[in-house]
């Protein structure tokens, strides 16, 4: 491995431990924290410290499911500051903050020319790590970013963009990609199943596209949430039938365009029930795969088109820097619940059975462990070092 420097004025050196701890998958549904080596970096690689780590809930079918070979170390909505650099590099230096895409094509092979980006064999390589089989890295203290993601998803933080805003920038991207499959026209109704995290910011997408939004859940708080980004029609799911809803809202036709942004096959049917004749329904979060039931005749008669749409686009990195930098949503809202790293198996545990009082949980390895306090928005970080 190359020696990398730790040249750097912006912020003040730290020295780089040769231990640090992480949230390691051992297998199904075992998930330990443990001391592991702290990675070491290649040629043209960086090393991020670790501030912020979102939970996606794509990492948490795979702890749950056991379909990635162990031990790992899973977590991919990164963002933190440079701790070391590798020779080579070109455009960063210590002291940097930045948030990185776990993912880039190469954009080259068939499936880039096609512009679906995340069945490119590249992409399908992760580009980040704490060690073991790369698989993110991001619930570990420190984070080995390779080369080609370096070159081209590493994203510099403004000053006064915090780490927590700019961890959704990757997330963010996956909405903005899903949307886009959907080729909204304005004034088209959509039906958003599911107001978790990711429900949350497509509902807010698909408004910005010109659509017309309805929501559902079945937690009335998330709700609550939906209406304070503007989505003024929602369905509580608890109380109401969703379908005969959308219908009753549609002149009796269902939604244009369904998004069911919850990983739940038993609602792939109603999600196809819910959509018009001719129209979209989009499965979002059914990243596992599996058998489910459908009415092939919705697709065949009723001519209704089911699509998916999985992972970030490249083309639209910009854009969702752009979106998310420049905090349009402020999407620390949507953050109810901040854990330390060495209270992260909770936080996994929290973010795989979410409550009524739980929207977006993540682990900040530097938070000092305390009891986290839930709440329908989210508070501003605790200080890090200074470092904000």
């Amino acid at each position: 491995m190359a020696t990398a420097t730790q040249s750097g004025t912006k912020h003040a050196r730290r020295a780089i431990p040769a231990t640090m701890t992480a949230a390691v998958y051992r297998g199904p549904n075992d998930v330990r924290i443990e001391s592991v080596p702290v990675p070491e970096i290649g040629p043209g690689e960086v090393l991020v410290r670790v501030h912020t780590c979102g939970i996606c809930g794509t990492d948490l079918k795979k702890i749950a499911t056991g379909s990635h070979s162990a031990p790992r170390i899973f977590g991919h909505e990164t963002a933190g500051m440079i701790a070391a650099v590798g020779q080579g590099v070109r455009g960063f230096e210590v002291g940097d903050r930045v948030m990185g895409f776990h993912h880039i094509p190469c954009r080259e092979c068939y499936y880039c020319r096609h512009k679906v980006f995340a069945q490119c064999p590249v992409y399908k390589r992760v580009g980040c790590t704490a060690g073991f089989e790369p698989a993110g890295g991001g619930f570990a203290e420190y984070v080995r970013v390779m080369d080609w993601i370096v070159r081209g998803g590493l994203v510099k933080i403004p000053d006064d963009v915090s780490y927590e805003q700019a961890s959704f920038i990757e997330p963010v991207n996956t909405c903005m990609k899903g949307i886009e499959t959907l080729h909204l026209a304005p004034g088209e109704t959509v039906l958003v199943m599911g107001q978790g995290p990711i429900g949350l910011v497509l509902a807010y997408l698909a408004k910005r596209a010109g659509a017309r939004v309805i929501t559902s859940d079945l937690y009335a708080q998330r709700l609550t949430i939906a209406l304070s980004l503007g989505i003024v029609e929602t369905i509580d799911a608890s109380r109401i039938e969703s379908v005969q809803r959308v219908r009753e809202l549609t002149e009796g036709r269902g939604a244009d365009a369904v998004i069911l942004a919850v990983a739940a096959n038993q609602l792939v049917r109603p999600a196809l029930e819910a959509t018009r004749p001719g129209g979209r329904t989009m499965l979002f979060a059914q990243t596992v795969r599996s058998e489910v039931g459908i009415d092939p005749a919705a697709i065949c008669v009723d001519e209704k088109s089911l699509v998916g749409s999985y992972s970030a686009s490249v083309d639209l990195q910009e854009e969702s820097v752009r979106f998310v930098l420049g905090r349009e949503l402020d999407l620390t809202r949507i953050i109810t619940h901040r854990f330390p790293l060495s209270q992260a198996v909770e936080a996994l545990q929290l973010a795989a059975h979410p409550r009524a009082d739980s929207l977006k949980v993540v682990v900040q390895p530097a938070l000092h462990p305390s009891k986290p306090k839930p709440g329908l928005l989210g508070t501003p970080a605790a200080g890090w070092e200074g470092i904000t």
